[in-house]
């Protein structure tokens, strides 16, 4: 389990990261990218930042590749807002645990209605 520092840092990485996509990114563009979560080095000078895009596939696509070529200036923006020694080196990568759930419920969904009414007992 990391350490309670560490999850402060995780959590204050992801909302400014968060807020920082808001800020430049247009969702007509792109899609709307959330951040879902973020996974720093012990030693604070590299995080992943697991991102999930909603919006069609071409969206989905400019939109990982826009964060990619952005990923300098977003480490900026960043650095700016948070204070730590190092700034982290951001890596993005997609997280599909939004699609797996919805696709989860679904199905959980779709197995309570071909279930026959138990209530008429």
């Amino acid at each position: 389990m990391p350490s309670l520092r560490l999850q402060r840092v995780r959590e204050l990485l992801k909302r400014e990261i968060g807020e920082a996509i808001r800020r430049e990114f247009h969702v007509s563009e792109c899609g709307l990218i959330s951040v879902n979560d973020v996974d720093v080095a012990g030693d604070l000078k590299s995080a992943t930042v697991f991102i999930s895009i909603l919006g069609n596939p071409d969206q989905q696509k400019r939109g990982f590749q826009m964060l990619n070529d952005h990923r300098v200036r977003l480490q900026g923006l960043m650095g700016r807002a948070v204070v730590l020694k190092y700034t982290p080196k951001l890596k993005f990568a997609f997280d599909d645990s939004i699609v797996r759930g919805n696709r989860v419920l679904q199905i959980i969904e779709e197995l309570e209605k071909s279930r026959p009414d138990e209530d008429n007992d």
